[in-house]
């Protein structure tokens, strides 16, 4: 499959590109910090592409995603990895060459905004995913001829390096070490870590089946501990 995931630069996003490749899928690699989208696409293996694109310019992402059509020849697949951002833009750039392969647009969300009560201190953030929902049900309403799929991904230890998530980066060390135990007391968060591995594969497997069978959304999480 020719793919193009979004948000690669580091954390989930990269883990997945990297492990779409690895998989034998053409794969490119957007962001916007290009030095680390050419270390993934080493990572990754020959033929992965690293293409800057900064998601808040429109003709950033129309550029980038016609880049990636022209190197893969073609896409069959989007993977949306990041937490805000304006999501329209570059699914916009992409439907054109979605709608054409009859493909499929997969967008990974949380846990804190699909299985939870608002997470206290994230409300920006569980409010740009509540949004993804909705806007996943309208492109899914207005584009039938592409699979859209909302993936909810539960505490996942990430990957090491520059795939380790930068999720938590701009927090408040004080507010976290307040909140971190509010979270745990709600049972928000249980303990367990879900493998990086685990994620791609289920991303995989939504990508493959998307040509044939809808899968509006599937939710990957961790076990409880025994």
């Amino acid at each position: 499959m020719r793919i193009v995931v979004v948000g690669a630069s580091s954390g989930l996003g990269r883990c997945i590109g990297i492990g779409l490749a690895q998989r034998g899928e053409q794969v490119a690699l957007l962001a916007r910090r290009h030095d680390r989208l050419v270390d993934a696409a080493k990572e990754a293996g020959p033929g992965t592409l690293a293409i800057p694109c900064d998601v808040t310019v429109a003709s950033s992402c129309q550029g980038a995603v016609e880049e990636a059509a022209s190197g893969l020849g073609g896409i069959d697949a989007l993977v949306y990895t990041t937490g805000v951002g304006p999501l329209a833009r570059l699914t916009a750039a992409a439907l054109a060459h979605l709608t054409v392969s009859g493909g499929v647009a997969a967008y990974l969300s949380s846990v804190s905004a699909s299985l939870t009560p608002p997470w206290p201190g994230l409300g920006a953030y569980v409010v740009s995913k509540a949004a993804l929902d909705k806007l996943i049900e309208a492109w899914r309403a207005e584009h039938p001829s592409v699979g859209f799929t909302r993936v909810v991904v539960g505490d996942c230890a990430g990957g090491e390096g520059p795939s380790q998530t930068e999720f938590a980066n701009t927090w408040d060390p004080e507010l976290a070490m307040e909140l971190g135990p509010l979270w745990m007391a709600r049972n928000y968060m249980n303990g367990s870590l879900l493998d990086v591995d685990e994620v791609v594969r289920v991303v995989d497997h939504v990508l493959r089946c998307g040509a044939t069978a809808s899968i509006p959304s599937v939710t990957v999480t961790p076990r409880p501990p025994a």
